[in-house]
C-alpha cells in the first residue's frame, strides 16, 4: 500500500455518458483488490452516488465544510457513509442550494484527509468546467475522461483536450463508453481519435449495455461485484481490470 492513497477523478464533456456507473465498477473492482475506498460525489448540485447505492446520507460534504468553517471539524470519517466493508462514500449535499456554498478552496482539504485514510479515491464530478471542478483536475492523481459515439460529445471533447493541452495536462486516460448508447455507430475508433486529436486507451463495448441496468441501480447493487461479471462480460470485464490496474500500479 502507498503511504497515501491514489486519487482518481473520473469526467466527461458532456453529461450522459456513464461517469458514475463506471466510477461505481471501477470502486466494485478495486473492492476486489482488498484496496479500501472511498467515493467522493462532487457532483454537487445533482450527485447520485448515495442514491445509486442505497445509503442513508446523514453528513455531505456540505457539512464537512460548514463544521470545517465553525471549528466543529473532529474526523474526516464522521462525514462518509459506508456501503460495505471496502467502499464508502462522501456524499455530495442533500439540498442543491448548498452546492453554491462550498467554495472551490475546500478541494484540497478534502482531498488531503480522503487519501491520508483510504487506499484508493474516486472522485466523480459534473461535465460543467468550473472552480471545483479545475481545482479537482489540478490536484488528483489521475483523471479518466468518458467519451461516446456522438457528436455533440466528440466537438466538446475535442475543445477540452485543446484546453488540456494548453495547461499541459498530462495524467489523463480516454475511455470511450460504447455501452451508454450501443445503437450509436456514427465514427469508427480511428475517426473518433482524429476528431479529439487524442488517442482512446480503452473501449467499454457495446457488449457492456446492460438492459435492466434501472433494476440494478434500484437495488444498489454494483455490477462488478457480481462473481458472474467475469464470465458474462469478459472483453469488458478485462478492459475494466486494465484501467484500475494502469490507474494504481502508475501512481504506486
Amino acid at each position: 500500500m502507498n503511504s497515501k492513497g491514489m486519487s482518481l477523478c473520473i469526467t466527461s464533456a458532456k453529461g450522459g455518458v456513464g461517469k458514475t456507473i463506471t466510477t461505481l465498477n471501477l470502486a466494485g473492482l478495486y473492492e476486489q483488490l482488498e484496496k479500501k475506498v472511498l467515493i467522493i460525489d462532487f457532483d454537487l448540485a445533482s450527485g447520485g452516488i448515495a442514491t445509486a447505492l442505497n445509503i442513508e446520507v446523514n453528513k455531505s460534504i456540505y457539512n464537512l465544510v460548514d463544521d470545517y468553517n465553525n471549528n466543529r471539524y473532529k474526523d474526516f470519517k464522521n462525514y462518509v457513509a459506508s456501503y460495505d466493508k471496502y467502499i464508502d462514500v462522501l456524499a455530495s449535499p442533500k439540498d442543491p442550494r448548498q452546492a453554491g456554498k462550498i467554495d472551490s478552496k475546500y478541494v484540497l482539504l478534502i482531498l488531503d484527509k480522503a487519501v491520508n485514510n483510504y487506499d484508493i479515491v474516486l472522485i466523480d464530478t459534473s461535465h460543467i468546467i468550473n472552480d471545483i471542478n479545475v481545482s479537482i483536475m489540478d490536484m488528483v492523481d489521475k483523471i479518466l475522461f468518458l467519451v461516446t459515439n456522438d457528436p455533440l460529445d466528440l466537438k466538446n471533447m475535442r475543445s477540452l483536450m485543446t484546453i488540456l493541452k494548453d495547461v499541459n495536462y498530462n495524467n489523463f486516460k480516454v475511455v470511450l463508453n460504447e455501452s451508454v448508447a450501443p445503437f450509436k455507430k456514427y465514427f469508427s475508433l480511428y475517426d473518433i481519435k482524429n476528431i479529439i486529436n487524442a488517442n482512446v486507451d480503452y473501449v467499454i463495448s457495446k457488449d457492456f449495455y446492460i438492459k435492466n441496468i434501472d433494476n440494478i441501480v434500484m437495488s444498489g447493487e454494483i455490477i462488478t461485484k457480481d462473481a458472474k461479471m467475469p464470465t458474462v462480460f469478459g472483453k469488458d470485464y478485462q478492459t475494466l481490470m486494465q484501467i484500475i490496474t494502469d490507474m494504481y500500479n502508475e501512481e504506486g
